[in-house]
C-alpha cells in the first residue's frame, strides 16, 4: 500500500467532490479518527490510520486488500468510482435523486432513469452533476449523473432520460465473476 501521488490525489478528490462537494474533508477527519486513501495495483482503498499501521506490518505480497475499495485508476489516469464507496458517500451527498418503486429494478439492471421513473430530485441540481440515487425509502441504490437540471426535469417529456446510470448495487450480482 502506498500513498497516492499529488496528481492522483487531485484526480480522486475531483471525482469525489463531483458527488459530495466540499464534504470530502469529512471523509478524512471523522469523529472516530483519521482516515486515509492508499493505492495498491491501481486500486484506491479507504481505511483508518489504525488499520494502515497494522497493514504495514505485513509483506505487500501477502495483502490482497485493506479497507474499502473506492475505485481504480485507468491506464489514462482517470478514476472510476466503484459501488463499494456508496455507503461512505451517501451520507454526504449534496445532490440526490429518488426513483419510484417501478423504476428501482430498471436502475438496478443498469438502465438510465427516465422522467416517468423520477420520484424526487434535489432542488437546484445542475446538469451533468454527480448524484446519489435513492429508493423512495431512502435506501442508496447507486451513482448517476444528472442528464437534466432540476428546472429542465419539471418541463421534460416523460420518456426523456433525467439521470445517466454510473453504478448500482446490482453490480454485485451482474459482475460476480469479474469481481473476484
Amino acid at each position: 500500500m502506498r500513498r497516492l501521488s499529488d496528481e492522483r490525489t487531485k484526480v480522486l478528490f475531483e471525482k469525489l467532490s463531483k458527488y459530495i462537494g466540499t464534504n470530502v474533508k469529512l471523509l478524512i477527519d471523522r469523529p472516530d479518527g483519521t482516515w486515509c486513501f492508499r493505492e495498491s495495483k491501481l486500486r484506491v482503498y479507504y481505511m483508518s490510520e489504525k488499520m494502515l499501521k497494522l497493514a504495514e506490518n505485513l509483506k505487500p505480497d501477502n495483502i490482497v486488500s485493506v479497507g474499502t475499495c473506492f475505485g481504480k485508476f485507468t491506464k489514462s489516469n482517470k478514476f472510476i468510482l466503484h459501488i463499494t464507496a456508496l455507503n461512505f458517500l451517501a451520507p454526504y451527498a449534496q445532490y440526490k435523486i429518488w426513483v419510484k418503486p417501478s423504476m428501482e429494478q430498471q436502475f438496478l439492471y443498469g438502465n438510465h432513469i427516465t422522467k416517468s421513473g423520477l420520484g424526487r430530485i434535489t432542488e437546484n441540481t445542475p446538469q451533468y452533476q454527480g448524484v446519489i440515487v435513492y429508493s423512495m425509502n431512502d435506501l442508496p441504490l447507486g451513482f448517476g449523473v444528472a442528464a437534466k437540471s432540476t428546472t429542465e426535469c419539471k418541463l421534460a417529456d416523460p420518456l426523456v432520460t433525467v439521470c445517466f446510470h454510473q453504478a448500482d448495487i446490482g453490480e454485485y450480482v451482474r459482475s460476480e465473476d469479474s469481481l473476484l
